[in-house]
């Protein structure tokens, strides 16, 4: 007899000050003795010595080491079988690019993939699946959940702070996404996995209730780090990213295919994940709180978004994911949602 559902979790997971100098340690101890490495523009000269220590001091021989600027998928193909076959891993250091493109080349090659972010924007380098441009155009593509996560807080604290708004509007997102989950299945069209929402409810209430004084402070930083890792795991659980992406996220999907110049994910993403907890009428005085108390509203305010781009982009939202049945496939949420986006006070702040 089945006893349960077998998923996979990552076999290292370490979020801490100072982690990156202990990148050679975490995979010695799992035997990973041979790798390639992949990191984001400028970050060889930024934190390449101290990692190639590292690994170097644990005897772990890095076959091939470069910068990598793409996430065109044909550039990913070739790049995956061009790895040396002696390889053991795929690490990648740097930001949404190259943990992308380093998770699709681990994918095809079937190797264990290492997920290094140098910043927290997104779940992304949790999650399994890698956003890559197949003919010219932004696709999620599915890759494997990574072997190893490993956060340095302390590089995560010296990026620029917009990168830290956008991991908390991604993060908040989980509210209002396990409510459209909910909604997708008292609609008939989708069915929900009990477990997938207690972890993903238990990764956003974690983050929401931490303490701080300020957005970088250790705690918080950690507490965010950790949950947007655990939305992976939910992910994982559920078999897609019901869990952790709804309406808000086809709202961002929409302004990207809309805008020339799209705003960073978890930033577009925030500012709906606000307007969709007013449709649901679901916490979203706790996500206002969240979102003003952070400073996520006042520096998205100094971005010149405007409020008809997003108008837009609810329109569009239910032809992104026609196979989802959110709020805003309804005609009646569009609308409500809309209404906000032209009446709303903190709205009209924050959107031209």
């Amino acid at each position: 007899m089945q006893t349960g559902k077998a998923i996979s979790i990552p076999s290292i997971l370490k979020v801490g000050n100072g982690t990156l100098g202990k990148i050679g340690e975490y995979l010695q101890a799992e035997g990973l003795t041979s790798v390639v490495m992949f990191l984001g523009n400028g970050l060889i000269d930024m934190f390449g010595e101290t990692v190639m220590e590292s690994l170097h001091g644990a005897g772990i021989d890095v076959l091939e080491y470069s910068e990598l600027d793409t996430v065109e998928i044909d550039d990913i193909i070739t790049l995956a079988f061009a790895i040396p076959n002696k390889a053991k891993a795929v690490i990648s250091i740097g930001g949404g690019k190259v943990i992308d493109a380093g998770k699709y080349a681990a994918f095809l090659r079937n190797l264990p993939f290492i997920s290094v972010p140098t910043s927290s924007s997104s779940d992304g380098f949790s999650s399994a699946s890698a956003s890559l441009l197949v003919h010219g155009k932004r696709t999620s593509v599915p890759a494997k959940l990574a072997y190893g996560i490993i956060v340095d807080t302390q590089v995560i604290r010296t990026a620029p702070e917009k990168f830290i708004y956008s991991g908390i509007g991604d993060m908040v997102s989980k509210i209002t996404a396990l409510y459209d989950w909910i909604f997708e299945e008292k609609s008939g069209c989708g069915v929900v996995n009990d477990f997938a929402v207690m972890v993903a409810k238990k990764a956003v209430n974690s983050f929401v209730r931490t303490p701080y004084e300020s957005i970088k402070d250790e705690l918080f930083l950690k507490e965010l780090v950790d949950s947007l890792a655990m939305s992976g795991i939910a992910n994982e659980i559920a078999g897609s990213s019901a869990p952790t992406s709804g309406s808000e996220h086809l709202i961002s999907h929409a302004l990207d295919k809309i805008l020339e110049h799209p705003q960073l994910h978890g930033i577009q993403v925030g500012i709906a994940t606000y307007i969709m907890s007013v449709v649901q009428d679901h916490r979203y005085v706790r996500i206002r709180t969240v979102l003003e108390e952070t400073g996520f509203f006042e520096y998205a305010a100094t971005l010149g978004m405007k409020k008809q781009d997003f108008c837009d982009a609810i329109d569009m939202a239910p032809s992104v994911k026609p196979f989802r049945h959110t709020y805003l496939h309804e005609q009646k949420y569009r609308d409500a949602a809309k209404k906000l986006v032209m009446e709303d006070e903190i709205l009209g702040r924050v959107l031209q």
